[in-house]
């Protein structure tokens, strides 16, 4: 009896110390449901920077915390996809192009295959077979030569995919490339059979070995699933092993980055071209284009109006650090590195008349632990990008709350209504928001939540920023 009463007690005065807490900031006290939540994961307010605000009018709703700068996660996308819709244009496209360094004769190339890479973010597998079909339809047939592969768009990378968790083969880790095919990653089935294991890999880059070591049970599925590793034999990327067990009931599926971007892309290229015919002696090199290098073709991207739709809504973190690297590269015919994205996007800023003094861009991502940012600058984007020529373009971009994107398994009650477009992220310790809400009286609001706490994103900070988000709608 005393354990239930002490436990209501408790949260009274957690959420009467919040009050005081925000009151003597100076900040207006925080909705009773928001002070509750806060109470009930245990998250001072201190940890919580929270900003409601009429973006077009810029009067403030509610506010805690505006200008701390917090770690912002993945709605740091917000701020590089709107700064690349307004520098670049929705209608800004990059162009992959394949040059001959000899003549053709009788659909023979003496010579190499020069591919140059542009820098498309969203240069997908579908794409890259387009691409080897519009060689082909050049007539070329048989390269005598190598394939040579010319990615000097970008300055070499020292970053290492495993550097920021270890987790190097997962696709939020990959890195940005001048010829990034299918964001370098492939999908892996694996099936039990007759007895036997089965593995289809797409698409298969010709230049990929694997050894198929799974065990296949002749039962169901055991409790528990299947059991399904990947590993990289003697540090060659070349080379993966796949071991585990699995039943005849319980596929296994797995998508995952492989190999280097310039082995993927050539890799994948060999097989495409074979498949349609073609041929090739030579191998795979690293070079710039020779200056006679004669033109076959030009592979134009989509379009970044379409780039960013699906940076947001899956939150590609590759794809929103291209198009801080595709803001340099705008600017500047030198190779271009993570550095010059950045200061391209805080001269971007400074045309805008937005000073944010406490921005770190770092890579433009957000899957950084150096980025930072206060919610008071997230809200002057958002307003920013309200009054924007381009708003369509950028709304359009973000997750609709319980439809698509990162948020198609939040606030699915609310789905029908459509009333929530924003941006989602989550680190170790963080978890944010950033976006709008349209309320039920038919207002639009800029909401920014950032929740910089241990074990905010493991629950802890959604349950704060679904308050909020909720709480937002119901305003006049």
């Amino acid at each position: 009896m005393i354990t239930a009463l002490a436990r209501p007690l408790a949260a009274f005065l957690v959420s009467l110390c919040i009050a005081q807490s925000t009151a003597a900031a100076g900040l207006a006290v925080l909705p009773p449901r928001v002070q509750q939540v806060l109470a009930a994961e245990g998250i001072p307010a201190n940890k919580v920077s929270i900003i409601v605000r009429d973006p077009h009018s810029g009067d403030s709703v509610l506010e805690l915390n505006p200008t701390i700068p917090r770690s912002p996660a993945s709605t740091l996308k917000v701020l590089t996809t709107w700064s690349a819709l307004e520098s670049l244009g929705p209608n800004h496209r990059w162009h992959t192009r394949a040059y001959a360094t000899g003549p053709i004769t009788n659909g023979r190339l003496a010579g190499d295959l020069v591919i140059v890479g542009g820098g498309d973010p969203g240069l997908t597998a579908e794409h890259w077979w387009r691409f080897v079909r519009q060689i082909r339809a050049t007539g070329l047939q048989h390269i005598e030569g190598d394939i040579v592969i010319d990615r000097s768009l970008y300055k070499a990378q020292s970053e290492d995919p495993d550097e920021f968790d270890g987790k190097g083969y997962r696709t939020y880790n990959v890195l940005p490339d001048a010829l990034l095919v299918n964001l370098q990653s492939a999908e892996f089935h694996v099936h039990a059979q007759n007895g036997e294991s089965l593995v289809w890999i797409d698409p298969t880059p010709a230049n990929l070995h694997v050894d198929n070591r799974v065990k296949s049970l002749s039962h169901e599925c055991p409790e528990g699933g299947h059991w399904v590793r990947f590993t990289t034999v003697d540090a060659d990327p070349l080379h993966i092993a796949i071991d585990g067990t699995i039943g005849p009931t319980c596929p296994a599926y797995a998508q995952r980055s492989i190999m280097t971007a310039p082995d993927y892309a050539f890799g994948t290229f060999t097989t495409f071209w074979r498949s349609l015919g073609g041929k090739f002696d030579g191998s795979l090199r690293l070079a710039t284009r020779p200056e006679k290098a004669t033109l076959l073709t030009s592979l134009e991207s989509d379009s970044l109006a379409e780039v960013i739709y699906n940076t947001n809504k899956w939150s590609s973190n590759a794809m929103a650090r291209m198009l801080l690297l595709s803001m340099a590269a705008d600017q500047s015919s030198e190779p271009v590195g993570a550095s010059d994205g950045e200061q391209a996007l805080q001269q971007f800023l400074s045309r805008r008349g937005l000073h944010f003094p406490e921005l770190v861009v770092d890579n433009g991502s957000g899957l950084s632990r150096l980025a930072r940012l206060s919610a008071e600058s997230m809200s002057a984007v958002l307003s920013s990008a309200y009054q924007g020529r381009y708003f369509p373009e950028f709304v359009s971009s973000l997750p609709i709350g319980g439809q698509d994107g990162t948020l198609r398994k939040r606030f699915v009650d609310l789905a029908p209504e459509a009333r929530i477009r924003m941006k989602t992220g989550h680190l170790a310790g963080v978890a944010a928001i950033s976006g709008y809400v349209t309320t039920r009286s038919g207002r639009t609001l800029s909401v920014v939540v950032m929740v910089n706490a241990p074990g905010a994103e493991a629950g802890r900070g959604d349950a704060i920023i679904d308050t909020v988000v909720r709480w937002a709608l119901d305003r006049s």
